[in-house]
C-alpha cells in the first residue's frame, strides 16, 4: 500500500496519521508507530468520515 501522511503533520513528527487507499478498502494507521495496527474501513464507511468530519460533526 501506498501510505500518505497528514498534511496537518508537522515536520517534528507529532500526532500523524497516514492513510492508504485500495479499490475497496482505506486503510488508516499511527505513523509513530506504524507496526501496531492499521484500521481498515469500507468505501461507504470512509465516504461518511469524510462528509462528516468536513461538516463538523465529528468534534
Amino acid at each position: 500500500m501506498n501510505w500518505r501522511k497528514s498534511s496537518y503533520s508537522g515536520p517534528n513528527g507529532g500526532d500523524c496519521v497516514e492513510v492508504a487507499h485500495t479499490v475497496d478498502v482505506t486503510g488508516v494507521r499511527d505513523s509513530k508507530n506504524p507496526g501496531a495496527g492499521v484500521l481498515v474501513f469500507g468505501t461507504d464507511a470512509w465516504s461518511r468520515f469524510l462528509v462528516g468530519s468536513a461538516g463538523g460533526d465529528l468534534r
